[in-house]
């Protein structure tokens, strides 16, 4: 559970947990590191020697060893500079919407909240405009209605929830990995293994914190589980289907990246080099067009199934890929086809 409270140190946001009666024996910052995203352990440790993390009322460090039933909370200082919300009137794909939750269609180049660099024109600040007479977009909840997210230059589904039980069962879901994503990915080369699953702990980077890469242990990563299943092989590049069993930050474009197959035009993890192929001009140039078709790394979040917070029925969406990823698979096919007739 989080609120957003005021003290005397201003705002900050207050997370409590209670560990389940199977909890295994754990440290308080690995707990709470797999429960709250995008919160890093060095942090959670900070907030430990300041006196502001606590098990059944009492501060501990950080080292402190979770049981079952421990009620565990922390205080974190409030994003200073996502504290205000700009309602804007920005167009949103709307697939579903009832009482209780909106599924949309986001496009790529849209990066879903504010942050660093990318304080408007975000996704939230769309849903504040569209939802502005929905309490929970108007309580200062920089991230309001948000269960999960994906990357700016990833397009796809998203369900954001519309009140605050659907927020609690929504989220209780991705905790429980029980959502089933799937995504269309193009990737360089044609993996080996036509069907498989890439795992290991994924963390941020040591020399760059904005890039996640693989560790081999938990020390600096988080568990990550991908299936994918290669659908079709165009030369050299492939068109293949992930489906997420975790949610790591840039989890797929990591896991491609690992174990030599980036996506296609990924700038963060070298895709955006040519990668397969010839050293013919023609082609060079082929690939250079290629990237200005599509503008970003190929990667479509298509498919999203989740268990109704209110009717507990099952719902399952579905989206077709975006303009820029389709032309971008049909103009490999092409090329393709014609160097195929040519031999």
């Amino acid at each position: 559970m989080k609120e957003i409270q005021e003290n005397e140190r201003g705002l900050f946001e207050h997370f409590k947990f209670i560990a389940d009666k199977g909890q295994t024996i754990t440290r308080a910052d690995k707990f709470l590191c797999d429960r709250i995203e995008n919160f890093s352990r060095s942090k959670i440790q900070e907030a430990a020697q300041n006196g502001f993390l606590f098990a059944n009322g009492i501060p501990i460090r950080s080292s402190y060893k979770v049981k079952p039933l421990d009620v565990i909370s922390i205080e974190l200082d409030f994003p200073k500079l996502e504290l205000e919300i700009i309602p804007e009137n920005i167009p949103i794909h709307i697939v579903f919407e009832d009482d209780d939750i909106l599924v949309i269609n986001k496009n790529p180049q849209m990066v879903v909240h504010p942050g660093y660099g990318n304080y408007t024109g975000t996704l939230v600040n769309a849903l504040a405009w569209y939802m502005q007479d929905n309490p929970l977009f108007t309580s200062g909840d920089p991230r309001p209605g948000l269960v999960h997210r994906i990357d700016k230059d990833t397009s796809g589904l998203l369900v954001i929830a519309k009140n605050e039980d659907a927020k609690i069962h929504l989220s209780k879901q991705f905790f429980d990995k029980t959502i089933e994503r799937t995504y269309n990915a193009l990737v360089w080369g044609i993996p080996t293994e036509r069907e498989g699953i890439i795992s290991g702990y994924i963390g941020r980077s040591l020399k760059d914190r904005k890039v996640m890469t693989m560790f081999p242990d938990e020390t600096h990563g988080k568990w990550s589980v991908t299936h994918y299943k290669v659908l079709e092989e165009i030369g050299y590049v492939s068109l293949v289907e992930c489906k997420l069993e975790t949610g790591r930050t840039h989890q797929i474009r990591t896991h491609f990246k690992s174990i030599g197959y980036p996506l296609f035009n990924d700038q963060t993890y070298g895709g955006d080099q040519i990668l397969r192929g010839t050293t013919f001009s023609k082609y060079k140039q082929f690939v250079h067009n290629a990237f200005k078709i599509c503008p970003r790394q190929a990667l479509h979040a298509k498919t999203l199934g989740f268990i109704h917070p209110q009717t507990k029925k099952y719902l399952e969406f579905s989206s077709e890929l975006p303009e820029d990823m389709a032309n971008l698979i049909s103009k490999w096919r092409n090329y393709i086809a014609v160097q195929n007739k040519n031999e």
